[in-house]
């Protein structure tokens, strides 16, 4: 029986940015909900009783929020001081946590499915694996009947095998990484720890669906996928003369108004106000306290808490951060004229997202002015202005005002 987690959600998410500048990644969210919130819900279907949270930046909000029970789970936290690798972080655990237990990347979707997998080879040393269209950005790993034989972790572009960053470890973990060295990086890298003990770490298959929160338009990703579980549950006010299709799920003191027509599934959060005459498609997710008015059309979007697209808006593909503001008329585009995958400038270099369709991913506290307009792949850093009928493509820096 394994009873113990280890979460790694120490990290600044710099990737993120903007939305990571004033929120952890683990609290962004996944079908309205916080992303490490969904992963307790998983630990808990299999039999997790205590959970360790590896913290760092950002940690008072962290505990702030899940506190010292979450789901039925008591939580304790570890302060990692200073970052210094991966290795370095799940070193942190030694001699807090005893016997077997799982081990999560802070920005992983996960299920309980898998988890029951991994209980399965409770008596080993266990790496689960995926396979991706890309591996630049993860440790690519090499295997042999069923065992690791090298982790890779620069990463390879094109078709790869990675490490999923999800495993189950016992003590063995933490005498490997005390006999690393250094990277290059000046780290101690949990991939190193892996391949000193590389005869001992069995491998397993990822099975379903697999992604890592690791730029902004992941989370549109994950959320259209997790979404299509929702169950139907109103507990707000629908009034007359509303039109429901699909499933939605409707937070306490949140009301939807005459004439709105909902195409599920759709997650509203607590606090909102739909309509009159409003227009919510499949995969948008209000976070609290959101506005949207009268003819504004959302589709496929995250709006997080506070934010507001009163009048006559379209939002695509798209995440608006907290407590911005649309202004009337305010139109966020989420497809190419050429119809080709959407490629952004994200903290200044070129990347090509993968996605045909991607509106904006917008910062906190942002204002747009009246008719503005934004392209596909927009990117608005924290506390930007968006004057009166501007049209805008491309990234802008926190403090912005675009005219």
């Amino acid at each position: 029986m394994i009873e113990s987690a280890l979460i790694l959600a120490a990290g600044k998410g710099t990737r993120m940015w903007p939305l990571t500048k004033n929120i952890p990644k683990p609290l962004l969210p996944i079908c309205g909900l916080p992303l490490i919130e969904r992963q307790i819900q998983e630990l808990k279907k299999v039999g997790v009783k205590k959970l360790y949270i590896l913290i760092g930046y950002q940690m008072k909000e962290l505990s702030d929020y899940l506190g010292k029970t979450k789901s039925g789970i008591d939580i304790e936290y570890i302060i990692q001081e200073e970052q210094k690798g991966t290795g370095h972080a799940v070193n942190q655990a030694k001699n807090i946590i005893q016997g077997n237990f799982y081990c999560i990347n802070g920005d992983l979707i996960i299920d309980s499915e898998n988890l029951e997998r991994l209980k399965e080879n409770e008596n080993n040393l266990t790496m689960m694996v995926t396979n991706v269209k890309d591996g630049s950005n993860f440790g690519v790993i090499e295997s042999m009947n069923g065992r690791l034989v090298s982790i890779n972790e620069k990463g390879i572009s094109g078709k790869s095998r990675i490490n999923a960053g999800l495993f189950l470890f016992n003590e063995k973990i933490f005498d490997a990484i005390d006999n690393i060295e250094k990277s290059i990086r000046g780290e101690y890298e949990l991939t190193d720890a892996l391949q000193y003990i590389s005869n001992d770490i069995h491998i397993l298959e990822y099975q379903g669906f697999w992604k890592d929160i690791g730029a902004p338009w992941d989370l549109i990703t994950a959320n259209e996928k997790y979404i299509h579980n929702l169950k139907n549950q109103i507990k707000g006010t629908v009034v007359d003369n509303v039109v429901i299709k699909g499933n939605i799920h409707l937070e306490e003191n949140s009301v939807i108004k005459s004439g709105t027509y909902i195409e599920g599934p759709v997650w509203i959060g607590k606090d909102c106000t739909i309509g009159p005459n409003s227009y919510l498609r499949e995969g948008t997710v209000l976070c609290g306290g959101n506005k949207v008015g009268a003819s504004t059309e959302i589709k496929n979007s995250i709006l997080m808490k506070d934010t507001k697209a009163p009048h006559h808006n379209y939002v695509g593909d798209s995440i608006v951060g907290e407590n911005s503001n649309l202004g009337s008329g305010t139109k966020i585009a989420n497809l190419r004229l050429d119809k080709k995958e959407i490629v952004v400038v994200h903290k200044g270099v070129k990347i090509n997202t993968g996605r045909k369709k991607l509106g904006a991913i917008i910062g906190s506290n942002v204002n747009t002015g009246i008719n503005a307009s934004l392209n596909a792949g927009t990117i608005l850093g924290n506390n930007v202005k968006v004057g009166p009928n501007a049209l805008v493509s491309g990234t802008y820096e926190s403090q912005s005002t675009i005219i």
